[in-house]
């Protein structure tokens, strides 16, 4: 499948982050943790055409294809695409190479998608929120009516921390280390990445803009959509208080 749209700068996700995102021992690529994605996102694509947003190296949308799911992506980042086409199926993905704000995955595609999808914590690589609106608006042209969009975040960890300080550690393992940097008054972070390798440490630091649910809601009125459902967990878990990951869904409306 030929990819669409000009070549992109991969800028933070360039080829030894994208060699990350299919590290074997990293929990996210392991089937419980992606099982439970497609199955969800089956059930809301209803026999549809999807499309996601941040393809990356096709760690969701590759089992979800090999499911009899049409997948198309919309994908900034060469050195992800190239993995994901190095992979079995790989190549009967349609990607646009572009931005999740404003590129058209619908160039070389008949019809318009029944379900759009953004997760882990992906809605927050945009870094203002007039990008993140763009995002839904741009999601909205690519539905079509009573089609649904997914978005899974994970919840700021802002009551663990301290007044007057601004970092949080989320992950302290033998082979991670993960510090939040938290910029409270312009709802920012910067997330920062110890991976030990032996002797070796490699560091990387990302800048992120969190979001709330009741925001997201708000972006996705302005954008022409209503909210459907929402939870916890992929599991169908119901979203609480004590919640640290959410999942979102928003319809198009067919009237």
């Amino acid at each position: 499948m030929t990819d669409q749209g000009p070549p992109a700068r991969d800028g933070l996700f360039d080829e030894p982050v994208a060699a990350g995102y299919d590290d074997p021992d990293d929990p996210m690529n392991a089937p419980a943790a992606i099982d439970p994605v497609v199955d969800f996102l089956i059930d809301h694509a209803r026999g549809g055409r999807v499309l996601e947003l941040a393809i990356g190296t096709g760690r969701i949308a590759l089992p979800l294809a090999a499911r009899g799911v049409e997948v198309h992506g919309i994908e900034l980042s060469n050195a992800m695409v190239a993995r994901l086409r190095a992979k079995s199926g790989g190549e009967r993905i349609a990607v646009t190479i572009g931005d999740m704000t404003s590129a058209s995955a619908t160039a070389g595609a008949d019809g318009a998608f029944r379900l759009a999808y953004l997760v882990y914590n992906t809605i927050q690589n945009l870094t203002t929120q007039a990008a993140q609106v763009a995002c839904f608006r741009n999601v909205a042209r690519h539905l079509e009516p009573g089609g649904r969009f997914v978005i899974e975040v994970g919840m700021p960890d802002l009551r663990r921390l301290p007044p007057g300080d601004r970092y949080v550690v989320f992950d302290a393992s033998p082979r991670h280390w993960g510090v939040d940097e938290y910029d409270v008054a312009n709802q920012g972070l910067i997330s920062h990445h110890f991976d030990i390798r032996g002797d070796a440490v490699r560091t990387s630091s990302g800048p992120f803009r969190y979001v709330w649910p009741s925001e997201l809601d708000l972006m996705a009125e302005l954008a022409g959509l209503r909210p459907f459902e929402r939870w916890s967990t992929w599991h169908g878990e119901p979203f609480t208080s004590e919640s640290r990951t959410f999942v979102g869904v928003w319809e198009k409306p067919t009237d």
